[in-house]
């Protein structure tokens, strides 16, 4: 399932921590006409998830204390130096496989992608975003 228009590119997750313990998340994409967009998000860790399953919601800070209206966030795979993750949820409906670069090596994504199908993901509507080099 897609969160973004299909003529999305060069999208992007900026991750930083807040003063309360929580994480700001920026999505930003180009989209179809060139235009940047952006959507900005919250992610509470899950307590007792040593900080690898958080929630996340991206409705307006003032709506985000309504009930199950966030969505799961897990951390399934980390390379040693942050350089790849794979993130997935609890229903194993969507997945990410997140790379601090445009690219990623194959066989490194081949490696995380097997992560997942060992882990119950159905992999046959992936999707990979074209991302320009930078």
């Amino acid at each position: 399932m897609r969160h973004e228009p299909p003529d999305y590119r060069n999208i992007t997750a900026t991750y930083s921590l807040n003063d309360n313990g929580t994480v700001k998340v920026a999505n930003r994409a180009v989209d179809g006409e060139g235009e940047s967009q952006e959507s900005i998000g919250e992610a509470t860790p899950v307590e007792g998830s040593n900080n690898s399953k958080l929630e996340v919601s991206f409705l307006p800070e003032g709506l985000r204390w309504i009930p199950f209206t966030k969505g799961d966030y897990w951390i399934l795979r980390l390379d040693p130096d942050y350089q790849v993750a794979l993130v997935g949820d609890g229903h194993r409906k969507f997945l990410w496989l997140l790379a601090r670069t445009p690219a990623i090596d194959p066989a490194l994504r081949d490696a995380y992608l097997a992560t997942a199908r060992e882990q119950g993901y159905d992999l046959t509507d992936l999707i990979h975003t074209p991302q320009d080099a930078a």
